[in-house]
């Protein structure tokens, strides 16, 4: 695994599930295009799994 995941939000979280708002919101996704990087930890990659159809994720 890697030591950090970078996150960006490509998907707009409108008509979106709201536990999968939480999630984004969770991560501290904000609008389009933000990015964030966080820790690669099996928390994290569950997090991602449930919006992956919203993010894009890269390993640094």
């Amino acid at each position: 695994m890697a030591d950090k995941l970078k996150i960006t939000l490509i998907k707009s979280t409108i008509g979106a599930v709201p536990k999968n708002r939480k999630t984004v919101e969770a991560l501290g996704l904000r609008k389009i295009n933000h990015t964030v990087e966080r820790p690669d930890n099996p928390a994290i990659r569950g997090m991602v799994r449930q919006i992956r159809h919203m993010v894009k994720v890269e390993e640094i």
